[in-house]
């Protein structure tokens, strides 16, 4: 089974858009989590460690940025 793939993001976010465009063109499912919509995603977003956006998270790790290290992390769901 296909870990589950979670990007915490806001509307207007330019690096938020960049991780969703390269998920799309990888064919990686991913579910979005608008931060500023509902609060208890930004509560999710601090118990990670982070206070910003984007943060892709695949199972119990997680990424903030548009960066190697969101690369690194996405070699486990292809």
């Amino acid at each position: 089974m296909a870990k589950k793939v979670v990007v915490y993001s806001t509307q207007g976010c330019i690096e938020c858009d960049m991780v969703k465009k390269v998920l799309t063109q990888e064919g990686i499912p991913f579910e979005v989590r608008d931060v500023l919509a509902n609060p208890d995603y930004q509560a999710e977003v601090e118990k990670f460690g982070f206070l910003g956006v984007p943060v892709t998270v695949v199972g119990d790790r997680a990424v903030k940025g548009f960066n190697n290290e969101l690369q690194e992390l996405l070699k486990d769901v292809k």
